[in-house]
Formats: structure tokens, C-alpha cells, sequence
């Protein structure tokens, strides 16, 4: 099917969710690359907002996820599920959680978290400890619950009344956050680096206190990292990044390479609070998705792509910071935790920006009027890192 047909058929049929959409659709990938269906080829830097963190058409993940396609794709919860044993336990092993819960999207594995903390609570007999504290800029999902507890009014205002419970500080803030706790507090829930409001990163002294603070007033510790886990940052999972661990952090995006899985994570002494019945998935945790995560583990050791996205993000950071203090001066600030990368400009032409690269055949995204933001796949080179800088420069001469 052409562009043509695709577009005239969603706009008839889809719910117009999306706006007007970028005008490309895609019919096949391969290592960071795209290919239109009209056969135009594209470089990714964007990886479907993190979740290609292997890139595409990896053979160790086609080859598992095609076996297990052949033997089976899903059956009840209510049986044991091979797969899903065994990437829970190597979430287990290679994270500070003790157990795993697996469901389908960040913002149900978000709700699986808020659930559990106060849970956790009401099981101790303190069911007035409901309230959860969340930063400003910060984005959960798009649930009534998720929406409620994101920092940025415009995704949740359409939609109000909202579930109620949450309360937002500024980030960084800590006498902000120790003023906002009371006798209702049950946890603090953060994203260790905020990604859809512009790459944000918490200062490592912040997250010290942060974790001090819950230890103190008897408060859970939740991390969001629907975007930040799975090796974006340059360790497996953020909160490596912080010498601190939180109680229960959540999983999505790039744990199944593109098939849906999410996933709670919690320390046993908090996660004994859900007990049958508690919670629960259909799909959540079927053989596909769990053989998908499997991959996408081995695939990330392996070939030690957190590491590399230190070694790659540290790279993009550094030039990027070269041509912001020489002819780029357009560029006023580079925020990054290994590549997950927000650019700052000082004019309002970032979506321009954006619509230029795409000319040039790159994917990347925009935040506003003048944030850029980059998540390349974790596969990256420095070859391809330098065929992006140089696309950049090309795309901020000709519209500076």
C-alpha cells in the first residue's frame, strides 16, 4: 500500500489522537535504519520514543521471538509460564528488586506501582498513608490514575476530575519535597532523568536526599523508568546512576524491543504486600512478550550496550558542546544521561529543525519551540554518531 492510501485511510478510520501525523509510514527495519514505503531509507534517532534500544531486525532477538512464536504466544496466568520465570529472574538478578510483576504498557506497570505502595500500607494498618508526591514536568502515562500523577496540567486537565492523591514539587527541590510530606504520605515517585518534557536529569545529591528523606518519614521510594531503564542512560537500569535504590521501580519501553511489556520491580519486603487478588493481567507476561525481554537481556549484556551508550551519549554530548561554544552559539544548553540527550536552543525553531533532519532523512524529535530531543538506538557507532552531527550543522546553517 502507498502513503496515499495509508493516510486516506487513517484519516477515515483512526481516531485522530496524533494530529497530523509525520508524512512517511514504514515497512521494514535493519540495524538503526528505516525503510519507507515508498523505498526511502532513514536513519533512527529517536527508536520509537526508546523502545528500539537493539535496533532493528537484531537476528538473536528475530531468531527467539520467531521460535517462540512457532511453540506458543499466550496462555492464562493461571498456569506457570517458562519465559516469564525466567526473565523475572533476571530482572531479579541484575537489579536491586526481588520480584517482578509484568503487564503491558509504562503506564499500567505506573499504576501497578501506585497500587502497591499503598497497599503496602493500608496491609499495615495505615490506610490514611495514600498521598504520592511526583515532580513538576514529570510523565507517568495516560490512565485517569497515571495522568493524575504526571506534573504537566495540559495531559490532564481535559480530563479532570482526576483520581486524587497526588501532589507535585519542583525537581531538584528538596525543602520543596520535605514541605509537601504530611501523615498521608505514602511514597515519592520520580523519573530518574524526566524525558518527555526535555531530558532532565535529578542531581545525584537530590536523589541522596530524596532516598534519605523516605528512610526518615517511613515513605516508599518509586522510580519511573519507563524510559530511563534497559541501558539509556549508561547503566542497566538509571538508578545505578545514583549509588541509591528505590523500593519499587517500573519497566518498560525497551525491555521487549518493541513488543509490549512492562514490569514492577519491588523489594520483597514491599512487593509480599500484593497477595492473590491484589492485581492481575490478561496479557501481561505471555510467552512472546517475556521471550522478547529474555532477548532484548541477553542482547544487552552481550554486547554491552549500556556501556556503549555511555561511551556513544559522552560522544554526541561532547561535540554537541563544541558547536554550541563555537559557531553553533543557537545551541544554549545540552542535557544527557547516555543517549537520551535534550538540546536547549535559544530560538524558537526546534520543530523547523526537526522537519529539516527529516528532509535529510533523520528521525528526531522536538519538544515545544526549542527543545530537540534524541534517543537513538544503544547500537550506535561513533561513525554514526559523526554522520549525525554533521546533518545537524548542515540542518542549523540553512535555517540560521
Amino acid at each position: 500500500m502507498n502513503l496515499e492510501k495509508i493516510q486516506e485511510y487513517d484519516d477515515k478510520y483512526y481516531m485522530n489522537t496524533f494530529g497530523k501525523r509525520i508524512p512517511v509510514a514504514f515497512k521494514k527495519g535493519k540495524g538503526i535504519h528505516l525503510w519507507s514505503t515508498e523505498d526511502e531509507k532513514y536513519t533512527d534517532f529517536f527508536a520509537g520514543i526508546a523502545v528500539n534500544s537493539i535496533g532493528y531486525g537484531h537476528p538473536i532477538f528475530t531468531e527467539m521471538v520467531s521460535e517462540q512464536l512457532n511453540n506458543l504466544v499466550h496462555c492464562s496466568n493461571l498456569y506457570y509460564i517458562e519465559p516469564q520465570a525466567q526473565l523475572a529472574k533476571e530482572l531479579v538478578e541484575n537489579s536491586c528488586a526481588d520480584k517482578i510483576f509484568f503487564s503491558n504498557s509504562g503506564a499500567e506497570a505506573n499504576e501497578g506501582a501506585i497500587k502497591l505502595a499503598r497497599i503496602y500500607f493500608k496491609k499495615q494498618g495505615m490506610p490514611e498513608k495514600y498521598e504520592i508526591i511526583t515532580l513538576h514536568k514529570s510523565f507517568h502515562g495516560r490512565t485517569i490514575t497515571t495522568l493524575s500523577a504526571t506534573g504537566q496540567e495540559k495531559y490532564a486537565k481535559p480530563f479532570e476530575p482526576l483520581t486524587k492523591g497526588f501532589k507535585k514539587v519542583p525537581q531538584n527541590d528538596i525543602a520543596a519535597l520535605e514541605a509537601a510530606i504530611t501523615e498521608n504520605t505514602c511514597a515519592i515517585m520520580l523519573e530518574p532523568v524526566q524525558g518527555e518534557s526535555g531530558v532532565y536529569p535529578c542531581d545525584p545529591e537530590y536523589m541522596k536526599k530524596v532516598r534519605e528523606l523516605c528512610n526518615d518519614k517511613n515513605l516508599l521510594l518509586i522510580f519511573d523508568e519507563v524510559q530511563t531503564g534497559v541501558g539509556r542512560t549508561g547503566k542497566l537500569f538509571g538508578y545505578q546512576n545514583f549509588d541509591i535504590e528505590p523500593d519499587i521501580f517500573t519497566l518498560a519501553k525497551a525491555l521487549g524491543g518493541g513488543i509490549p511489556i512492562a514490569a514492577v520491580c519491588a523489594k520483597e519486603s514491599v512487593a509480599k504486600a500484593f497477595t492473590p487478588g491484589d492485581h492481575g493481567s490478561t496479557f501481561g507476561g505471555n510467552p512472546l512478550a517475556c521471550t522478547a525481554g529474555l532477548a532484548v537481556m541477553k542482547i544487552m549484556k552481550d554486547e554491552k550496550l549500556p556501556e556503549n551508550a555511555e561511551k556513544i551519549g559522552s560522544y554526541i554530548k561532547n561535540e554537541l558542546e563544541k558547536m554550541a561554544s563555537g559557531s553553533y552559539s543557537i545551541i544554549s544548553e545540552i542535557r544527557s544521561a547516555g543517549l537520551m540527550v535534550g538540546i536547549e536552543l535559544n530560538k524558537a525553531i526546534a520543530p523547523d529543525i526537526k522537519n529539516k533532519m527529516f528532509e535529510k532523512k533523520y528521525l528526531i524529535a522536538n519538544i515545544g519551540q526549542n527543545i530537540l530531543r534524541i534517543l537513538p538506538p544503544l547500537i550506535i557507532t561513533q561513525k554514526d554518531a559523526d554522520d549525525f552531527i554533521t546533518a545537524l550543522k548542515e540542518s542549523l546553517e540553512e535555517l540560521n
